[in-house]
């Protein structure tokens, strides 16, 4: 028998459905050849320090640093984890050929590696390597399964992530802890965490320390259109005067007019980042929100594969695209323009070179009912892509110069010839506010204006919102707004696309940062750490950001995965050296740990009749394999199998209270 093994129960039941295996059993599906199992994300771990040795056990300086000869890994220890992993096992025993059908990422390579090693698997392994869930790429798959060697370098590059994490955060967090914590502090210290808190500290002492300096400004109004003096601002206030007091007594002349016609391209397609950033800046999503919300809108098949670092398509994406547009019905006024004739290909969205594993984040085609936050992120990933296949928008930059007693004055405007791809994302406000249209200058006219003489001042820069610190991670802390440029830095950014958004959530849980509005502001523990870590590459993120490149080369098998953890074990054993030897402690405890917070428990009261989620008019009733909506006959599908609520009880016992509460999500 041929065993497939999924990332969870839901990809599992879908896959179980495409290729006919429809009986179904504990823990697993089987027919037509074929057992469809899962697991429930991370089913094995690194071992912990106490199962290399007890001693290790202990939080002492005289244990570190803690570096094992050879890492080994562990089922986690879960009943309900336990369980599902004997069912697997035992498929596996008696398999065939296994089927890898993990995330095709990363993860999901580390995570069904790790269970073929626990499970003692020796036999022979194929890859699935799909990027959206729909029928037609299952089927894909199934129809050109991989060798598993194939992606050999990709769990190199995972286990050695894991173990640099664990090398680092075990041995820096016991470290710090031990030396500088104080009343029962624990000091949590990582590999990407805290150079991502050193940047929020770093910005909001520069702000603390800003001086504002002042600067005048020249400006005069002509003809209802402010012009500025064309050599910039003044430094220094009678400079600025003399020619202020000069251009009062004479008319406004226009030199030229310079009219250039160019083109404005669409926006590009998302990758995971530039999704949050979005999210965040238009919606107020946080960046786990809008990760939870996409990997959904994947599971229900509506797009593809979301933990991606591209904002590319691959050439084989092209001729899928009209099915795709065809069946965007619910877009249909602005396909149909799309349909009616040859669509476009632009290298600046299809390029081989710019895709590895998966392309940019894109609808399948397949459309399906979403809730209000699903259906604000599904809508701007449709219509990115529905736009990068409409025509260039045309547009007139006009440059206007004009003198006043030879003092020169410069204004601009653009004004939108054709819209082209415009119109996708077009409303009533933001056409609107697109016109920025210029009078209609004459070079030689002339006449009166109104000048103004102003005093400003340089304004300090702005703190983190997660959509920026995004993108400070994305670029290891360089401000880079030019999208080619951050393309190339990508290779060198903090963290994964998909681990991003679980760092900055590590740091508001440990405390570390808090939220102000959209502000991402640091807490005086947060600062006291970042002040009391004294080994600059722990705050590094260029360092961490060359890390993140070499764990990129390990996956294309340029560099070696040994060479990379033993770089780490030498870092390590240096820094324990260094703060061992330090003398000062600096004893950082959370603010008010003397107060005790007394929590007022209120009694979840369970009603006997739970509403339907889903449709809100029938109830959930409990049938032979799953809870449903007694409204089912009239048309509502709430499904709820009994499989996937052990799955999210996680091996709790299934109590009335613990159903009610996952059947209400």
């Amino acid at each position: 028998m041929k065993v497939c093994i999924a990332e969870k129960p839901s990809v599992a039941r879908e896959i179980a459905s495409v290729l006919g295996a429809n009986t179904k059993h504990d823990g697993y599906y089987e027919g037509n050849g074929y057992a469809v199992t899962y697991t429930f994300g991370h089913f094995c771990t690194l071992l912990e320090p106490n199962d290399y040795k007890s001693y290790w056990k202990s939080w002492d300086l005289n244990n570190l640093p803690m570096l094992p000869e050879k890492f080994k890994t562990k089922v986690v220890d879960n009943a309900g984890i336990l369980k599902q992993f004997n069912i697997v096992k035992k498929l596996f025993d008696t398999a065939e050929l296994v089927i890898n059908c993990g995330d095709a990422g990363q993860e999901g390579e580390l995570i069904q590696r790790w269970v073929l090693q626990q499970a003692n698997y020796k036999g022979e392994v194929k890859r699935l390597w799909i990027s959206s869930l729909t029928t037609e790429a299952i089927k894909d798959g199934f129809n050109n399964l991989k060798p598993s060697e194939n992606y050999d370098n990709l769990y190199y590059a995972g286990f050695s992530r894991a173990i640099g994490d664990w090398l680092l955060g075990i041995n820096a967090t016991r470290l710090y802890t031990v030396k500088h914590g104080g009343y029962k502090q624990v000091l949590s210290v990582g590999r990407v965490q805290t150079p991502t808190l050193a940047m929020v500290v770093g910005r909001f002492k520069e702000i603390e320390n800003f001086v504002p300096q002042p600067y005048w400004e020249l400006q005069t109004m002509y003809r209802d259109t402010l012009f500025s003096y064309e050599e910039g601002r003044f430094l220094n206030m009678e400079d600025g005067e003399k020619l202020a007091n000069k251009v009062k007594e004479h008319e406004f002349v226009v030199d030229s007019v310079t009219k250039k016609k160019g083109k404005d391209y669409a926006p590009k397609l998302f990758d995971l980042t530039g999704l949050q950033v979005y999210c965040n800046t238009k919606f107020g999503f946080s960046a786990e929100e809008t990760l939870n919300i996409v990997q959904k809108l994947y599971e229900q098949k509506v797009v593809t594969y979301p933990r991606v670092d591209t904002t590319f398509l691959p050439s084989d994406v092209y001729p899928k695209v009209a099915g795709i547009l065809k069946n965007l019905t619910k877009y249909s006024e602005l396909t149909t323009p799309l349909l009616g004739k040859k669509i476009k290909k632009s290298t600046k969205v299809f390029n081989d070179k710019k895709v590895t594993d998966h392309h940019a984040i894109i609808p399948t085609g397949v459309e399906s009912h979403l809730q209000p936050n699903q259906q604000l992120v599904y809508d701007i990933i449709t219509r990115r892509f529905i736009a990068v296949f409409y025509d260039d928008c045309s547009v007139s930059n006009t440059t206007v110069i004009g003198n006043v007693d030879d003092v020169s004055f410069k204004t601009t405007g653009k004004e939108i010839l054709k819209k082209g791809w415009r119109v996708v994302f077009e409303t009533a406000d933001s056409a609107k506010k697109e016109q920025d249209i210029l009078p209609n200058f004459v070079k030689g006219e002339k006449g009166p204006h109104e000048p103004s003489f102003l005093e400003k001042q340089t304004k300090a820069p702005s703190q983190f919102t997660e959509a920026s610190l995004l993108r400070a991670m994305e670029t290891a802390g360089k401000q880079v707004d030019d999208d080619k440029l951050r393309d190339l830095m990508k290779e060198n950014g903090i963290g994964r696309p998909s681990t991003r958004a679980s760092i900055i959530e590590t740091l508001f849980k440990r405390k570390y940062i808090v939220r102000n509005k959209k502000q991402i502001l640091p807490t005086p523990t947060g600062i006291q750490l970042i002040d009391t870590i004294q080994n600059e590459l722990l705050k590094s993120a260029e360092l961490t950001g060359q890390w993140e490149k070499q764990l990129k080369d390990i996956e294309k098998g340029t560099y070696s995965a040994a060479t990379f953890i033993n770089n780490m074990k030498k870092m390590v054993d240096e820094l324990v050296y260094e703060v061992r030897s330090e003398t000062k402690k600096a004893n950082i405890t959370a603010e008010n740990h003397t107060k005790k917070k007394v929590k007022k428990v209120v009694k979840r009261v369970i009603p006997d009749v739970i509403s339907c989620p889903k449709c809100k008019k029938g109830t959930v009733i409990k049938g032979k394999a799953a809870y449903g909506c007694s409204d089912y006959k009239t048309g509502c599908d709430f499904r709820f199998n009994f499989t996937d609520i052990k799955a999210k009880a996680n091996g709790k016992k299934l109590t009335k209270e613990l159903v009610f509460s996952i059947l209400n999500g």
